[in-house]
């Protein structure tokens, strides 16, 4: 029932409690107070334009996030700002480059970082693809093709404690995907990111080259390289170089075509 008293004019301990604001990013009712604390978020890009743009679409789409970006996994661990990070927007990139490199990447940082989601963000909208991410605990999938508002919900959505799939996820999601053509690399158990240090070493590059032209760490690449090293069962460069030659040179002569005869 309304009344047409001022407020003013209510006995002392009859007001009406103070309205009820709606939390734009976790949907929480609370009152009238002090703002929430900033919200600061990791980017996570190798790519130093999409950094940029990532930091200033966050700025400019609302003032609560806070965000610093960092060009690999490794920076943000060595940086001031992982105690108070809430939030990691990670970058897949091209999925025919980063496919690999996301394997080795994701369930490490989540394993490692149990309280704080992670979305991932890029290119592929393949749902085979999306659900594989999500697999490995990523907390949302943002495709490229979304807009600006709808990556924001996708974020807050994160923060409180959802999952969010993006559409195309639902897509003729049973359809099915070609057989990709077997690398030699898969073939010697290598993913892409490994193929990519394999292949420098073969060609005789120092540690430091190959993380400049891979945009690593000088660490991260001798991780890789004693991986190679294991899974080729090689004790030293000269090795990776001299098995991954053999197994290259053993696979092209597998899939050239052999000319027969044919009886008259």
């Amino acid at each position: 029932m309304f009344s047409n008293r001022n407020e003013a004019d209510a006995p002392a301990g009859a007001r009406e409690p103070a309205e009820l604001e709606t939390d734009r990013f976790t949907g929480v009712l609370g009152r009238d107070g002090p703002a929430p604390a900033p919200v600061k978020v990791a980017i996570i890009d190798r790519r130093a334009l999409g950094r940029e743009i990532l930091t200033q679409a966050l700025a400019s789409a609302d003032g609560r996030f806070r965000s610093r970006a960092f060009a690999d996994i490794d920076e943000w661990k060595l940086s001031s700002d992982q105690s108070d990070t809430a939030l990691i927007l990670l970058e897949c990139g091209v999925v025919s480059d980063d496919r690999g490199q996301l394997d080795d990447r994701l369930p490490g940082l989540v394993c490692t970082n149990p309280d704080i989601p992670v979305v991932v963000i890029g290119e592929d909208e393949d749902p085979h693809h999306i659900v594989q991410i999500l697999a490995q605990g990523a907390r949302g999938y943002i495709p490229t093709s979304v807009s600006l508002n709808v990556a924001i919900g996708a974020l807050s959505l994160a923060l409180a404690g959802g999952t969010f799939i993006p559409v195309s996820a639902f897509q003729n999601p049973g359809r099915e995907r070609p057989e990709p053509q077997q690398s030699v690399h898969s073939m010697l158990g290598l993913s892409e990111r490994q193929a990519a240090v394999a292949d420098a070493v073969a060609l005789g590059k120092p540690n430091k080259i190959i993380a400049y032209e891979l945009e690593l760490c000088e660490s991260t690449v001798k991780v890789h390289i004693r991986t190679i090293m294991k899974k080729l069962q090689a004790r030293n460069r000269t090795e990776i170089a001299f098995k991954l030659h053999a197994a290259k040179s053993s696979y092209s002569s597998q899939r050239e075509p052999r000319v027969g005869t044919r009886a008259a």
